[in-house]
């Protein structure tokens, strides 16, 4: 009978088969947590013999990566389909005048901001099937209510709901992305999810042009259509969530027992141990912000959402204003959003092939300067200027989700990655507060003078966070403290202890 072949070690350390798991006790003095983690000792990281590496990561692929883009590219639709709705009447019907339109965009991210790290630590308690299903359903009913609102308190009170449902969307499914693959596999997923807004954006667009062509059908108006159908979705996306969402590595039942092993180990090798079997702490939150390099990972994502939420929210409005009626001010909308999906994944293939990321965000950033420069200047060429938006969309989402990924994956252990990346999120959303107010009476001008200031203070950021990451890494090259430390301590410090290397 044909026998298989082994597969080569990879180095790193490998969690203790059930034969070794007493004499792995008796070593390290730990006992087995709620979740079955032991503290991993060193030695190698062997595939299981049934399958290979690559057949592994494509079954996580399958069972993953389908789910968070979904879920966020509904969560992004309901967020800003409200600038659709605009261009189908939402102001003059519900009597909005002056700034309000800017303010109901605005209060949305007053719970968006205020409720990122609270809902990581309960996504990490309940589950992420549970927890942002949950909140799935919430913002799709919300969305729901949208279209029925009559007035501007009404618009004011379905936004703010819907910032409270969608806060954990973001954050908890990067979070999710983050504990499942290594650092050098890592970008391609984490652009594939982000790009969901582009394609959110895409479908947006079509979607809105026809649902405007139903204007007054059964007495409601094009917008309220938009509002209804689009969360009646969610709402029904959110329920399936419910029974077939996925969890973390400890939860995933379509895993074998060898093969969640090797998952664990391989994140070990790569990541170090995550310490999935402790909770968080209001201890563990003060430790995480106490470091200057989480402060650096929120600002140049504060730094890019000004521009990016003024794309996303005021799009429509610039196209409409080159002559464009209703329904082909939605369908102009849909190129640029197409062409940044494709540059931004071909911006992630390359910077896992090269193991890099610092240029791959400080690259596209200059390009959407570059497209913010020609609006800047052009004022009476129509195909420039459309090829500027272009420019803009493509830079910005293709550097976002690199810049999210290069700052995940550089935190270390389950604490510190849930609460920095909501605290990436959460802050940088501040920025979204900005936007809302960045094209106020249609001076175009003022607006685009505001997105090239902050995405230059994104850059900045970036820059800044090189050199801390890089003069870490230096330093504890010239450590020595790891050799007396246990896996248990080493797993508290997260990517502050000596053996955890950044990425570039």
């Amino acid at each position: 009978m044909a026998t298989t072949q082994p597969q080569a070690p990879l180095p790193g350390p490998v969690v203790p088969h059930d034969e070794e798991k007493a004499a792995h006790h008796h070593r390290t003095g730990s006992s087995s947590s709620s979740l079955g983690i032991t503290p991993t000792a060193p030695g190698p990281v062997v595939c299981p013999p049934h399958t290979t590496p690559r057949k592994l990561t494509t079954k996580i692929d399958i069972h993953l990566v389908p789910f968070v883009i979904i879920l966020y590219l509904m969560a992004f639709l309901d967020r800003v389909n409200i600038a659709n709705a605009r261009a189908f009447g939402l102001e003059s019907d519900l009597g909005l005048s002056g700034t309000q339109f800017n303010t109901a965009l605005t209060i949305f991210f007053v719970p968006y901001i205020l409720f990122e790290i609270p809902s990581n630590i309960l996504l990490k308690k309940i589950s992420p099937r549970i927890w942002l299903s949950g909140c799935c359903i919430g913002f799709g009913f919300i969305t729901m209510m949208q279209g029925l609102v009559q007035n501007y308190a009404g618009i004011l009170a379905t936004r703010f709901l819907l910032g409270l449902f969608e806060c954990g969307m973001f954050p908890g499914c990067f979070y999710l992305l983050g504990m499942w693959y290594r650092r050098d596999e890592a970008q391609k997923r984490f652009s594939l999810f982000f790009s969901s807004t582009s394609l959110a954006g895409a479908f947006g667009g079509l979607l809105a042009s026809g649902l405007g062509s139903m204007d007054y059908m059964r007495g409601y108006r094009g917008w309220r259509w938009i509002f209804l159908i689009e969360g009646a979705a969610t709402v029904v996306i959110g329920a399936i969530f419910l029974f077939t969402f996925p969890g973390f590595v400890e939860e995933a039942k379509w895993l074998r027992d060898d093969e969640r092993d090797y998952i664990k180990a391989r994140l070990h090798a790569d990541q170090g141990h995550s310490a999935a079997e402790r909770s968080i702490t209001l201890k563990d939150v003060g430790k995480v912000m106490s470091d200057y390099k989480v402060w650096l990972g929120g600002f140049m994502y504060f730094g890019i959402i000004v521009p990016a939420y003024s794309y996303a929210y005021f799009s429509p409005t610039i196209v409409q204003s080159y002559g464009y009626d209703k329904i082909q001010t939605q369908l102009h909308s849909v190129p640029p959003w197409a062409v940044a999906f494709v540059f931004a994944m071909v911006i992630a293939t390359a910077s896992d092939w090269l193991k890099h990321r610092f240029l791959f965000t400080v690259v596209p950033i200059c390009i959407s300067i570059s497209g913010f420069a020609i609006l800047l200047n052009v004022h009476d060429n129509l195909r420039v200027q459309y090829a500027a938006l272009m420019l803009i969309c493509m830079g910005m989402y293709s550097a976002m989700p690199i810049q999210v990924c290069w700052f995940n994956m550089n935190l270390g252990g389950h604490h510190r990655r849930a609460v920095g990346s909501a605290w990436q999120i959460g802050f940088g959303n501040i920025g979204g507060i900005i936007a809302t107010y960045s094209f106020v009476g249609g001076d175009f001008r003022k607006g685009y003078i505001i997105c090239v200031s902050f995405i230059c203070l994104s850059a900045l950021s970036c820059i800044v966070y090189a050199v801390a990451i890089m003069a870490e890494n230096k330093k504890k090259a010239t450590q020595t403290l790891a050799e007396g430390m246990t896996e248990q301590e080493k797993a508290e410090l997260g990517d502050l202890n000596p053996d955890f290397k950044y990425m570039l």
